[in-house]
């Protein structure tokens, strides 16, 4: 793609494991470990990078040509997403081709600005836009979204198989919400069980990237428009994600080895 070196896909399989919040503070912690990020909010039908991201409803991107766009900025990255191009309360009542469409639009007609890492935000399953991504750009890898919990792996690991079957790396999993830690008393427990996303990164070969807890500061700052990366930048959470970031860089470079190379910005 013009203007992006790198492509890394954000999956889960399944809803509602914070496949969204992990990806806007991924990104985010790769853009504070100096690279130039963008992220595209690929789901269609339940687009949430926007609010994550603290862009203004009714905020649109600007024209750059004929059928060509700019993506917004917030927080320092770069940013595409459905939600700027509608009313965010209006249900897009659309089959499987139009929505297979409309993705195809937000990745090929944005102007990216010379990105070393562009994630994308993957909707929950395994169907018309997650072919689509693997049909029209070359995607250089897949960050697996799961909880612990058993339902959660069994859509994990659809999602893993998928991006095989189209010759996608999987660089890792991230396992969320591992631990509760209660705020009154202190006390831990893993709530969805533990140890699954090392049992699924065993199974297939791959790493754990990160766990993450499941930490009311963490979801009030995505609903509230700044990330936890953001929000908090000496934070513990915000270390566990640049150290993710960092992985993930590193299995970048070395698969460029044979291509061109990811640089930092200036």
């Amino acid at each position: 793609m013009e203007g992006v070196k790198h492509i890394v896909a954000v999956a889960s399989g399944k809803g509602g494991v914070g496949k969204s919040t992990v990806t806007a503070n991924l990104a985010l912690a790769m853009a504070a470990e100096g690279y130039r990020v963008g992220v595209l909010d690929a789901d269609i039908y339940g687009p949430s990078q926007a609010q994550m991201l603290g862009v203004g409803e009714g905020v649109r991107p600007e024209a750059a040509g004929e059928n060509r766009m700019k993506p917004l900025q917030a927080h320092g990255i770069q940013a595409m997403s459905m939600a700027f191009m509608v009313d965010i309360r209006e249900p897009m009542v659309w089959r499987g081709p139009m929505v297979a469409g409309a993705f195809q639009q937000l990745l090929t007609q944005t102007v990216w600005d010379d990105l070393d890492v562009l994630f994308i935000d993957m909707p929950p399953g395994t169907g018309d836009i997650q072919l689509t991504l693997a049909q029209k750009v070359p995607v250089d890898g897949a960050v697996i979204v799961t909880t612990p919990q058993d339902i959660a792996l069994l859509d994990a690991r659809k999602g893993i198989e998928m991006f095989r079957k189209v010759n996608v790396p999987v660089l890792g999993v991230v396992e969320n919400m591992s631990l509760h830690t209660c705020s009154h008393c202190g006390h831990s427990e893993p709530i969805f069980g533990e140890g699954g996303g090392e049992r699924i990164a065993g199974e297939y070969d791959t790493r754990v990237l990160g766990r993450l807890p499941l930490a009311l500061s963490v979801r009030e700052q995505a609903d509230g428009g700044c990330p936890t990366v953001v929000a908090e930048p000496e934070g513990e959470v915000t270390a566990t994600f640049r150290d993710m970031a960092r992985q993930v860089a590193d299995q970048l470079k070395g698969a460029a080895d044979e291509g061109p190379e990811i640089s930092f910005s200036d």
